[in-house]
C-alpha cells in the first residue's frame, strides 16, 4: 500500500482535503487499497481548518510514508520548528514531498526547494522567490515535478496534483476514469497557466459569454466577428461594440489569446506536430501561430515546446 500523509496545521487551507476523494476513487477502480491516508500534524489531535470546523489527525513520529503532502494556507506563515525537523528528517524516508499552495514555504523553510523548479499560488509566488533566492519560482503553472519534490499552485490544483499522482502511480487511463468520477476536467496538464483566459475576459452578458464558449468550441472554423455576432444574435457592429465594452478587447484579439491557449495545452499533452497544432486550434499555418505565441507569450511555439522537455 502507498500511505500517503497529508500535513495539516492549524487555519490550513480546507481545500485540501479534496486530495483525499481523488486517492479513494482510485482504490475503488483498481479494486484494491492501494492508497491509505493519514491526516498529520505535529501535535496530533483535533486541527482547526481555515473554515472554522476541526479535524482529527495523528502526531508526528518515526511512520514511513510513501507520499507526504503539506496543505496550504490563505496566508504565508513561517512553519513551526516542529514541522521543520519533521519534513527534514522524513525527506529522505519518502519517496516524494508535495507541496499545495504556501504550503511550498514550508518545504523551503525546510530546504528542500533549495535550486529546484518550483511553483505556488501566483499571489504568493513574488514572496517565495524573494525569500528564498535560490529557488527557481514559475508563477504560471499549475503544477511542477522536480525530482522527488512536486508542488502545486493554489486552490483547486490540488485536485491537478493529485490525479497526476495517480496516474504516475497508476497509469493515464485509471486516472482518466478517477476524474470522469469526481465530474472534473481529466487533470490539467502541469504546465498549464495558473489563469484561463475565459475567467479573464469575464464577460459580463449571457450573449458575449456564449459567443466565447462557441468560438472554444469551434477553433478550428473561421471565428469572424459576423459568426460570432449571428451566435450572439446581434448585429456585427453592436456585438464589436458590446464585446470591447465587457472584455476589455476586441474579438479578434480574444480568439486569438484562446486559440495560444488551446495550442500550449495541446503541446503539454500529447506529442502533436506544430503543423498539426496549428491546424487543430484554426491557425492555419505555422507562421501565423508562431506570431501570436510571440505576440502573447513572448517566445515561438518552439521554444516553449523546448522548455517543455526540459523540465
Amino acid at each position: 500500500m502507498l500511505n500517503v500523509g497529508m500535513i495539516l496545521y492549524p487555519g490550513f487551507q480546507v481545500l485540501g482535503l479534496s486530495m483525499s476523494a481523488t486517492f479513494e476513487v482510485a482504490n475503488q477502480f483498481a479494486g484494491k487499497d492501494v492508497y491509505g491516508i493519514t491526516l498529520l500534524s505535529e501535535h496530533g489531535g483535533m486541527v482547526k481548518t481555515s473554515a472554522g470546523f476541526c479535524v482529527e489527525t495523528e502526531a508526528f513520529d518515526d511512520r514511513r510514508f510513501d507520499t507526504l503532502m503539506v496543505l496550504g494556507d490563505n496566508v504565508v506563515r513561517p512553519a513551526s520548528a516542529g514541522l521543520v525537523d519533521y519534513l527534514v528528517e522524513s525527506s529522505s524516508m519518502t519517496r516524494r514531498v508535495c507541496s499545495i499552495c504556501t504550503g511550498s514555504a514550508a518545504l523551503a523553510q525546510a530546504g528542500l526547494l533549495d535550486n529546484r523548479r518550483v511553483t505556488t499560488h501566483w499571489e504568493h509566488a513574488p514572496d517565495l522567490q524573494a525569500t528564498y533566492p535560490s529557488l527557481r519560482v514559475d508563477s504560471d503553472r499549475i503544477f511542477i515535478n522536480d525530482g522527488p519534490i512536486w508542488t502545486a499552485a493554489g486552490m483547486s490544483a490540488c485536485l491537478d496534483l493529485s490525479l497526476a499522482l495517480v496516474e504516475n502511480d497508476l497509469g493515464h487511463e485509471l486516472a482518466r476514469k478517477v476524474s470522469r468520477h469526481l465530474v472534473v476536467y481529466h487533470r490539467r496538464a502541469g504546465g498549464q497557466s495558473q489563469f484561463s483566459v475565459m475567467n479573464d475576459l469575464d464577460p459580463k452578458t449571457d450573449r458575449i459569454q456564449a459567443a466565447l464558449t462557441f468560438a472554444r468550441q469551434h477553433l478550428k472554423t473561421d471565428l469572424n466577428v459576423e459568426s460570432l455576432a449571428f451566435v450572439a444574435n446581434m448585429s456585427a457592429r453592436q456585438f464589436s461594440r458590446v464585446f470591447q465594452s465587457e472584455t476589455g478587447e476586441s474579438p479578434a484579439k480574444a480568439i486569438e489569446r484562446l486559440r495560444v491557449e488551446s495550442a500550449r495545452l495541446m503541446m503539454e499533452t500529447a506529442n502533436h506536430s506544430i503543423d498539426t497544432v496549428s491546424t487543430e486550434t484554426g491557425f492555419g499555418d505555422q507562421e501565423r501561430m508562431r506570431r501570436a505565441f510571440i505576440r502573447i507569450t513572448g517566445q515561438p511555439p518552439q521554444a516553449f515546446r523546448r522548455s517543455l522537455r526540459s523540465s
